[in-house]
């Protein structure tokens, strides 16, 4: 049989490449014979990058860049199979993660770094670009990326703001000079991977929704949207363009607006940007069956994650899903109706969340050993019988990005 691995990370475990060796490990010893192809995907957020470059043969680049709280850090960013096509990830420099909780202030974060890296793969002659934006650490509107891509900041005094702009200091500016941008971003094409429709302000926009995950209390929250407010009329004035209403704008602590604004960047869903750049459409064409899974599966799981996003793609082609989840919740049975043929745990039997987390490589080896002996006792010769049915037509290469 024929069966494509596609998992997203079990966050705080495995990454979406090691979700996928320990899921071959499994079916292997089950079924020696099975052809495995190994896709690992993401959703946009954390882990694009790895995902995208071990999913395409690309290969990593690293850069030393400001983080969230304006030190150094050494971030990585990507390069597709194609050679062309560079691929960032917000929380690589400017994430949430870096941060140590007593120390969450968007009121102090920045983007700086994230802009950084974006000029790092302009500079090296990239105009094509997969930007993810979670797990962002920052509410500055993309002003501190933006600052890093040649937007010029100004204060009431007329005076440039030099510093990396944060989520405080965006409410002192008076002007914005967007004439000194980086010249290869308007010959670029650049995918916001998106997951959130957040507009930029009001009850659900970045301040308010975000913010708070993100270390703001109730009076911080007040002024980011005040100071929201105030940045993205300057903003839009410098550009000549209208974005705090779109879509996605809210994203990423405004930075959505701030890519839409000083970009020529659109926004699309994280998991059809990655499915798109891996020719995942082309790559299940003859499979038999599809295994997938992350941390968790529950309600929220059929709206945009991954795992709906494969099955929603394998649906159209009729190939069968098994999801395999550190957790399965109450509500996961709705992507019952969207392709899914069957969800499992990987745990064997009760446990506390450290001990899931520190064994979910094994026991995801486990589990995927389980449901394949399932499946090649009950569908003896499907492998051969599908591929009859469908053909053997060459899959396209895994090595593309960016049409």
């Amino acid at each position: 049989m024929k069966i494509v691995l596609a998992p997203d990370s079990f966050k705080g475990s495995l990454s979406a490449n090691e979700a996928c060796s320990a899921m071959a490990s499994g079916i292997l010893k089950a079924d020696p014979d099975a052809d495995i192809d190994r896709i690992p995907v993401a959703d946009g957020g954390e882990g694009t990058v790895e995902a995208l470059v071990a999913a395409t043969s690309g290969r990593m680049k690293h850069a030393v860049v400001t983080g969230p709280l304006g030190g150094r850090v050494r971030a990585s960013w990507g390069v597709l199979g194609d050679g062309r096509t560079a691929v960032i990830e917000m929380a690589a420099a400017s994430g949430l993660a870096q941060i140590p909780e007593a120390k969450r202030d968007p009121l102090k974060t920045t983007s700086y770094g994230t802009g950084e890296l974006i000029r790092a793969a302009l500079d090296r002659g990239f105009r094509k670009f997969i930007i993810g934006l979670g797990g962002s650490a920052t509410t500055d509107c993309g002003t501190g990326m933006a600052q890093a891509l040649g937007a010029r900041f100004e204060d009431g005094a007329g005076c440039e703001m030099r510093r990396p702009m944060t989520g405080g200091s965006m409410g002192l500016v008076s002007r914005v000079d967007a004439s000194g941008m980086h010249p290869g971003l308007a010959r670029s094409k650049i995918l916001i991977a998106c997951d959130v429709r957040n507009v930029l302000l009001g009850p659900e926009g970045a301040a308010r929704v975000f913010s708070p995950q993100k270390g703001a209390d109730p009076a911080a929250v007040r002024l980011l949207e005040k100071n929201l407010n105030r940045v993205i009329g300057r903003i839009e004035k410098a550009v000549g363009r209208n974005v705090r209403g779109l879509p996605g704008a809210g994203a990423a602590g405004g930075a959505g607006a701030g890519l839409l604004a000083f970009t020529p960047g659109t926004l699309k869903p994280g998991i059809g940007i990655v499915l798109d750049a891996v020719c995942f459409q082309s790559r299940i064409r003859d499979a038999d069956w599809i295994f997938t899974g992350e941390g968790r599966v529950d309600s929220q799981t059929v709206f945009g994650k991954a795992v709906s996003g494969i099955a929603a793609a394998a649906a159209s082609l009729s190939v069968p899903v098994i999801v395999i989840a550190g957790s399965v919740e109450p509500g996961s049975n709705a992507l019952l109706k969207k392709g899914v043929t069957a969800i499992f745990s990987l745990c064997p039997g009760p446990a506390d969340l450290d001990q899931a987390m520190d064994s979910a490589g094994p026991w995801l080896e486990a589990a995927s050993f389980r449901v394949m002996r399932i499946i090649t006792a009950s569908f003896p010769g499907r492998g051969k019988a599908r591929r009859r049915r469908r053909g053997t037509g060459q899959a396209a290469s895994p090595k593309q990005g960016l049409a």
